[in-house]
Parts: structure tokens; sequence; C-alpha cells
């Protein structure tokens, strides 16, 4: 049998909003911030979490999308 890949760093990562937190205007700032999102976008996004920021990105772009939306207050998983 063949071994599972998850043993593999993996290369891509996708941003995921779990919770907004207390602080959702300032989220809703740095959403469109990050991913050029209009303003109701960027909003629905923050109300439907959890929800996709951003999919695909590297580790380090990944890691600091985490850190400017944890910043605000929200919580956030890498996947």
């Amino acid at each position: 049998q063949a071994q599972p890949a998850q043993e593999e760093e993996k290369s891509t990562f996708d941003v995921i909003l779990a919770s907004a937190g207390e602080k959702k205007i300032q989220v809703i700032k740095e959403i469109r911030t990050i991913t050029q999102l209009g303003l109701k976008e960027a909003k629905d996004l923050v109300d439907k979490a959890p929800q996709p920021v951003k999919e695909g990105v590297s580790k380090e772009e990944a890691e600091k999308i985490k850190a400017q939306l944890e910043a605000q207050g929200a919580t956030v998983e890498l996947k």
C-alpha cells in the first residue's frame, strides 16, 4: 500500500476566516486590502464566515495574511 502523501511539506495553503471577532469593521477593511474585493463582497465574506479569504497561496503569504487578520481580532485557519 502507498503511504499517504500528507508527510510532504504543503506548498500551497488556503487562508480561511473562521470568525471576524469583535472588530468586524476592521476585519472587513483588512479583507478588502488583502483581496481587492469591494465593500459588499468583503462584508458578505466576513458575515458568512467560515469562508476562504485566499486560496492556493504560499506558506509565507498565508502566514502574513493570517497575522494581518489576527491583529484585527479575527480567528483564522490555514488549510
